[in-house]
């Protein structure tokens, strides 16, 4: 009997839901942290967000990004004084981890954002973005046209 795994590579399992590729949250801040810790922070963490959580119940209250720490600089503001509340988004959309990677992708395009926040039962959970949703998505792609026999575009 011939060995057959050179032909048949074992594909890594696709990626279905948020919660298979969402990463930890890594820092939060809080309203009246300077901006300048936010960056200092998101450096730090390698993050391109960071969450800002109700006391109360533990919730995304707000997001801040690094686009809305650029806009800050180009606007001239220092980072010293100004305060994550200016540049917070609040109310951020969020998902759970049980969403599709189609239907994070399609919240994603449809509301612009390029990071979604993974609520829980307990609060925050995690953190998906542009770039962990496109991965999972190019997975899928590629593994759908080796299945169908055609070569993936080069």
């Amino acid at each position: 009997m011939a060995d057959t795994s050179a032909h048949h590579p074992v594909q890594p399992p696709i990626p279905a839901t948020v919660g298979d590729i969402m990463r930890p949250p890594l820092s939060t801040v809080e309203p009246n942290d300077h901006v300048a810790a936010a960056a200092y922070l998101m450096k730090h963490a390698d993050a391109s967000a960071l969450v800002i959580l109700d006391p109360r119940t533990g919730l995304p209250a707000g997001i801040v990004t690094s686009t809305d720490i650029a806009h800050a600089v180009a606007d001239g503001r220092d980072l010293n004084e100004a305060r994550i509340h200016n540049l917070m988004t609040t109310h951020p959309v969020v998902i759970d981890q049980a969403t599709s990677i189609i239907d994070a992708a399609k919240t994603m395009t449809g509301g612009h954002f390029r990071h979604l926040p993974v609520v829980g039962d307990a609060g925050l959970i995690g953190m998906v973005d542009i770039t962990d949703v496109c991965r999972a998505l190019l997975n899928i792609d590629l593994s759908a046209q080796t299945a169908s026999g055609t070569a993936p575009p080069q």
